[in-house]
């Protein structure tokens, strides 16, 4: 999805630059700043940072799908005040490099997860029976959702804590030791994926709905069918795609059809009308494109979050 930051913004972005001066130091607070465009890296950088004291860490977007995401005035200033800036790097985000070239902070930490990824960043797939897209949405693109693989969230946790090191270097063995222990974390659920995997009755997915988790499926060997593409803007699947799902789910005795957080579930409904049994379950899958600064405070936890999905995928392939 092409995302074009519109002429009222960086006419915004040059006049809240201009007035800047009002917004306070970090020195003032006493804390060096850390900006993340999502939960799953503002929840990385606050297990990495652990207790310490030093950094007010910041989420932009407060639940907005990042692909629906617009800056306002205060994150453009935000952004270009801190010292490390944590973002995706895909579509979604081609605002950002016009708000970098307006930071104030020449010493910024920017850490780019798309970057990190190299060659192992994935283009999306256009799989058998999805939804065909309009000419724009047809372009090749990479696919976004890189935090939804545990073994891309490793990668980026040992990045941002290099880049802490670099802004704090007085804590180095704190965020070292916090690093370990969060990544042991991190590779012990992937083993436990790895295993429910291995343990299935079926090795292939059914979505109803954009499909979001190609990092992950590929991860484990995952076949899966879906709607839409990760980043689609469709929203109306044909009948042809909903015949085509609901036969497949069928033909491979699917005991499920998977929707994501905030669906409707509609389209997933019907696919299971269509289908002889009529019997599947839909089931939801959390892509952490919707957490709110209320569901953190309410403790919502990158590892929680993927806790629940492995219950949901051991539902889904058994």
């Amino acid at each position: 999805m092409k995302r074009i930051i519109s002429l009222s913004l960086i006419l915004m972005l040059m006049a809240w630059m201009c007035t800047a001066c009002s917004v306070e130091d970090n020195q003032e607070t006493g804390k060096s700043k850390i900006v993340t465009t999502n939960f799953a890296e503002y929840d990385w950088v606050r297990n990495i940072t652990g207790s310490t004291e030093k950094f007010e860490i910041t989420m932009l977007g407060g639940g907005v799908d990042m692909h629906s995401y617009q800056p306002t005035a205060t994150d453009i200033i935000t952004i270009s005040d801190c010292d490390m800036f944590v973002y995706v790097g895909g579509e979604s985000d081609t605002w950002v490099t016009d708000v970098l070239d307006g930071k104030r902070n020449e010493n910024m930490e920017i850490i780019t997860l798309m970057e990190i990824l190299g060659e192992n960043a994935k283009t999306e797939e256009h799989v058998e029976g999805m939804q065909e897209e309009s000419e724009e949405e047809s372009e090749e693109e990479y696919d976004e959702h890189v935090w939804l693989s545990l073994r891309n969230a490793v990668e980026f946790c040992n990045q941002i804590e290099k880049s802490l090191e670099k802004i704090d270097p007085d804590n180095k063995t704190v965020y070292e030791s916090n690093l370990k222990s969060y990544t042991q974390k991190l590779s012990e659920l992937d083993e436990k994926y790895t295993e429910a995997v291995k343990n299935a009755k079926t090795k292939t997915l059914m979505f109803g709905d954009r499909f979001p988790f190609r990092y992950m499926t590929d991860d484990y060997g995952l076949e899966y069918y879906a709607v839409f593409a990760g980043c689609s803007a469709e929203t109306e699947a044909s009948f042809e795609t909903i015949t085509f799902l609901a036969h497949k789910a069928d033909e491979l005795s699917l005991n499920s059809v998977i929707t994501i957080e905030g669906s409707d579930k509609k389209i997933a409904e019907t696919i299971i009308e269509n289908t002889k049994s009529k019997s599947q379950k839909v089931l939801t899958l959390d892509s952490m494109q919707s957490v709110t600064m209320n569901d953190i405070e309410n403790g919502e936890k990158y590892l929680s979050v993927m806790e629940n999905n492995l219950s949901v995928l051991s539902q889904a392939l058994n």
